[in-house]
């Protein structure tokens, strides 16, 4: 972590649908009558690179101020984590990869449940619907380290969590934030929470606006967004071992995209949860865990209410397209205790259903009327999955963990006829099909700390087999492997097998770790967008990489953090580079701290990418060719106002340079930008944020 600041004392005001605010006010005033009991200090610190902080395990407070300017979405929270990097289109809403890998290879989760897109070019990726300030909690697992959280994580396991409330006796709690910034940028938040001994009523909510940003050019580049996220909880506490907590949840919202052909004018969410837990059941049996979870996504792209119709393009007149995707989801989960081992047994399983809809220019306004324009269900997933992970302390300082899972997933395909972007249309030789398979996965790792310092040496290997996605079965358009009928009939599911190794330093002072892996991954689903139509197909891959990090008090006042992350692919059965791999990167910080205020800077180092395979990628994104290095100075400062209020604020991109993400969609032409061309990132942008805790 680099430090830098910030406290204060100021009013909150938070604009929120009128039933949000109702509870606001509500829980301010409780919380005010019991002020003096909930006040607590925060830590003063910007976060500009978090570290790791066990083996291939990172923990962060995702409401801590960060730098970049702090985060709309989850991808672009994960951005400051080694290793992570994004698909941007400019704006919000970008699309998280670890490591080179992406998509469902990347588990993301929110209190337990997965809430999954609709687009099918995830222009509504599921990190798009996540608000990292309303969780208090996000964990990542790096790799096929872990089985107990769902299928195919051969990336890794991101999860945001919200943790249960526990009020010893009636009381109240608030966090509330204010963001402005360069751009129109203006973001509110609120969580707050009312309770006793017996059970609580928890209120989280944010608002993020922004508008188009300019480049280091001064050039516009179409970016603006606007969305909402509200979620209420209420949990039942009978005693200290016991929760039963039910949750529901909404949220909309707006993107403008530079490098897409249709902005998104609906990102409606609808969730709900219900969660059981019991603990210290007795000498073995130690804790169950249950959770049922519904996510609703309906998401609405079109080309006329955020940009004016490109004449010149394929889409010359107003269109508009409508999807959604309903989740139902479920985990039930024990932990075993012994002397020297914990054990962890479960089973969940997941129903995922799609539809889509589309209208053309004749239906500018009410497009979404679905006696004209029904629903049409193109896919239908399940998954099923029963799972085993044990941690064995085989001597005072050596651990074994290891873990197994068994999958059965199918597909049912419900398209009947395909239909192109200049009206023709053919029949689907997979209608009504289904296709199933059964995918074992597991990991086996040991950790040795040494004698007499305090460091942690470990290596591990997984082997991970994942069922291809909704957008590598179902997206429009593509086609499969040469003798297939299509995608959903010719693409193998993912088996990928990889190895870890690392070691973690930590004392006062210094904070140091290191990790490697490399892998093989049979049969990686690879998309080709040379030719007239994209084509999914399966190759052989490997890839391999690292990232270490070390933070260091080098004197009472000061502290320096550093971080690096490389990440290397190979197409094997074509002999070529692995598309969309992120180039090397560094970030350097420094801060300064005092009594209630700090400052610091930060100064993020990326090369140039020259390994690329162009026209091939994912369904979001595709080399396009080499990319040139980039370096960014930063600088923040913070400072406590008082007890319950700090003040946070900064300047990224500090000389105004212009520069792009090797990572990127191309310019969209009805924005007047080169298909061929990368979208800039912000210009010079300036913000400052208030935090108000008691």
């Amino acid at each position: 972590m680099s430090a830098s600041f910030v406290p204060g004392a100021a009013s909150v005001r938070v604009r929120f649908p009128l039933s949000a605010l109702a509870i606001a006010c509500g829980l301010c005033s409780i919380a005010a009558a019991h002020a003096e009991e909930a006040v607590h200090e925060l830590p003063p610190s910007v976060i500009t690179a978090i570290q790791q902080s066990s083996p291939l395990t990172v923990v962060a407070d995702p409401k801590d101020p960060r730098q970049p300017v702090p985060a709309s979405d989850a991808a672009d929270y994960l951005k400051t984590i080694p290793g992570f990097s994004a698909i941007r289109s400019g704006g919000s809403n970008s699309d998280p990869v670890l490591r080179g890998l992406f998509g469902s290879r990347l588990l993301l989760l929110t209190d337990g449940g997965q809430m999954i897109g609709a687009c099918p070019g995830r222009m509504d990726a599921p990190s798009s619907y996540i608000a990292p300030e309303t969780f208090d909690l996000l964990t990542v697992t790096k790799g096929p380290q872990t089985v107990i959280w769902g299928p195919g994580a051969s990336a890794g396991v991101v999860r945001f969590d919200r943790e249960p409330e526990r009020f010893g006796e009636l009381g109240a709690r608030l966090h509330a934030s204010v963001l402005a910034g360069s751009n129109g940028r203006f973001d509110q938040a609120l969580d707050g929470a009312v309770g006793g001994a017996q059970g609580y009523l928890r209120f989280t909510g944010n608002r993020s606006h922004s508008d188009d940003y300019d480049n280091g050019n001064g050039d516009t580049v179409p970016s603006r967004w606007d969305k909402w996220n509200g979620d209420v909880a209420l949990g039942w506490t009978p005693d200290d071992d016991s929760l039963i907590e039910l949750t529901a949840g909404r949220g909309d919202g707006e993107a403008r995209y530079a490098g897409r052909g249709m902005d998104g004018t609906q990102f409606k969410r609808e969730s709900l949860g219900l969660r059981i837990e019991r603990s210290n059941l007795g000498d073995v049996l130690d804790k169950v865990e249950a959770k049922v979870y519904y996510n609703y996504a309906d998401h609405i792209m079109d080309n006329f209410r955020l940009r004016v119709p490109d004449p010149s393009s394929m889409m010359a007149m107003p269109m508009a397209s409508q999807v959604d995707r309903r989740t139902l989801g479920a985990r039930l989960a024990a932990t075993w205790r012994w002397d020297e081992l914990e054990l962890i047994t479960g089973v969940d399983a997941q129903r995922s259903e799609h539809r889509a809809r589309r209208s053309s220019y004749s239906m500018m306004s009410g497009y979404t009327d679905a006696d004209r324009y029904p629903w049409n269900k193109d896919a239908l997933m399940h998954n099923y999955g029963v799972f085993a992970e044990a941690t064995w302390s085989l001597a005072e300082r050596d651990r074994l963990i290891s873990g197994a899972r068994l999958d059965r997933a199918s597909a049912k395909d419900f398209r009947q006829r395909f239909s192109s972007m200049m009206g023709m249309s053919t029949a689907n030789p997979t209608a009504g099909e289904t296709r199933a398979d059964t995918l074992p996965s597991g990991f086996v790792r040991y950790e040795h700390d040494l004698a007499g310092s305090p460091t942690t040496v470990y290596a591990g290997i997984g082997h991970v087999q994942r069922f291809p996605d909704y957008w590598e079965l179902f997206s429009a358009g593509l086609n499969g492997p040469a003798g297939a009928d299509n995608a959903f009939d010719g693409i193998k599911p993912e088996k990928t097998t990889q190895l870890d190794v690392g070691i973690q330093y930590q004392s006062d002072a210094l904070q140091a770790w290191a990790s490697a892996y490399a892998g093989q991954v049979r049969d990686y689903i690879l998309f080709d967008y040379r030719g007239m139509n994209t084509r999914a197909d399966n190759v052989d891959a490997r890839i391999m990489g690292g990232e270490l990090g070390v933070a260091y008090s080098f004197a009472s006042n000061w502290k320096a953090d550093a971080t690096l992350a490389y990440a290397w692919g190979k197409n094997s059965s074509d002999d070529k580079a692995l598309p969309q791999m992120p180039p090397l990167e560094a970030r350097l910080g420094l801060s300064y701290q005092r009594d209630d205020w700090s400052v610091g800077a930060l100064w993020r180092v990326v090369d140039g990418q020259g390994r690329i395979a162009e026209g091939r990628g994912n369904v979001v994104g595709q080399d396009l060719d080499e990319s040139a290095g980039f370096g960014v100075f930063s600088l923040n400062g913070a400072y406590r106002l008082t007890s319950e209020v700090k003040l946070s604020a900064g300047v990224d991109n500090l000389f105004d340079k212009r520069y792009a993400e090797h990572l990127n969609l191309a310019g969209n032409a009805g924005f007047g930008f080169p298909g061929d061309t990368r979208i800039d990132e912000p210009g010079r942008t300036f913000w400052a944020k208030v935090d108000y805790d008691f």
